[in-house]
């Protein structure tokens, strides 16, 4: 794929040293007006690497979006090398109706690298491809759990992937988990096409939270210091440990949940993670961990019916859980991962987790 310059979209130039207010045609509406999409590119005076951030490919998750806009508003940052290709919201459509899918229902995070002459869906794809893509040396996606779900912040990359590995463990999060990503998937389109790209996964749908933006900025700004882009020092982070292997514990009988865990927090296997019963009391299932692992991923939604999502969990070797247990005490009590967890917790009612197992 031929690299289209920095410095020229379309007749629009974007001089070293500036920003520029960009807005790409997508496509039309139902009534034939021009759909556009807002983007923001920042060139620094010195030539360096270029690189996107990018936030609600689903267009429900928002978080991202606040911190886009935290970024472009914040005049303590500064850019000295490269530049940045900002994009707040990438799935307008979806955003303009609240919704994570196209209009179409095509989720755009699998239509990648589109085509031009194909759907709605398949040809924003195509736009990011050409015009986003095309341009990057890399990327930093970021997303949120889906609808009635919180996630405790992991980044998600390919470590096979050198580029990938070095932006993962400069972003700082605790958790990477590594996954090359989904077919069809915006990061890893870019990561194959030579553009290595990460996501951050945290936080809720059709909010902006304060703790989701000091993770997200603290990332970033890591990523951007280990790049060379930015003179700020990066942030001191806890070491991250990498785990390739999640899964969802669904419920097997429908009813209303206790949960006896948090985002973030540790697990054993056969460890009673939520209770299921009636909404008179009457317990009808207890749902126990699978394995030892950390939990990244929780329903919000405390009612479920059989197959419905409970608790996301990131496999763990047993002999390797008290060893990241005593790191975590180690943490201070003001840091932002002691505070990210308290704050998720926050989320659901947590019970008292009981002794008993299957």
């Amino acid at each position: 794929m031929e690299k289209p310059p920095i410095e020229l979209w379309g007749d629009t130039p974007v001089k070293a040293g500036s920003k520029k207010r960009i807005r790409l045609e997508v496509g039309e509406s139902y009534t034939g007006l021009s759909v556009r999409l807002p983007l923001l590119v920042w060139r620094a005076k010195e030539p360096g690497p270029v690189g996107f951030i990018s936030s609600a490919v689903h267009g429900d998750e928002i978080n991202g979006t606040g911190t886009i806009r935290e970024l472009i508003n914040n005049p303590g940052f500064t850019l000295t090398k490269g530049a940045l290709i900002l994009l707040p919201v990438v799935n307008i459509i979806g955003f303009e109706r609240h919704s994570r899918y196209m209009p179409d229902r095509r989720d755009l995070n699998r239509a990648f690298p589109g085509s031009v002459t194909g759907s709605i869906t398949s040809r924003l794809a195509n736009l990011l491809t050409t015009e986003i893509i095309a341009r990057c040396d890399f990327g930093i996606d970021l997303h949120t759990a889906a609808v009635r779900r919180t996630n405790f912040p992991n980044v998600r990359a390919n470590m096979e992937n050198p580029g990938c590995r070095d932006l993962a463990k400069a972003f700082g999060c605790e958790l990477i988990v590594d996954q090359e990503g989904p077919a069809g998937s915006f990061r890893k389109c870019a990561t194959e096409l030579g553009c290595p790209t990460i996501i951050l996964e945290a936080g809720e749908v059709w909010k902006v939270e304060s703790l989701y933006l000091e993770t997200a900025l603290r990332g970033i700004r890591n990523c951007l210091a280990h790049l060379g882009m930015t003179d700020q020092a990066p942030i001191e982070c806890p070491e991250p440990w990498v785990v390739n292997s999640t899964q969802w514990v669904r419920a097997g009988a429908g009813g209303f949940l206790q949960f006896h865990v948090a985002p973030g927090e540790f697990v054993e296997e056969n460890q009673l993670i939520a209770t299921n019963a009636g909404l008179l009391g009457l317990e009808t299932e207890l749902i126990y961990s699978p394995h030892s692992g950390v939990v990244i991923g929780m329903s919000t939604m405390p009612a479920v019916s059989p197959g419905d999502p409970v608790v996301h969990i990131a496999k763990v070797p047993q002999k390797d859980i008290s060893k990241l247990e005593k790191a975590h005490d180690r943490q201070h009590e003001d840091s932002l991962e002691v505070r990210m967890r308290e704050d998720l917790a926050t989320n659901v009612h947590i019970v008292g987790v009981r002794e008993e197992s299957p």
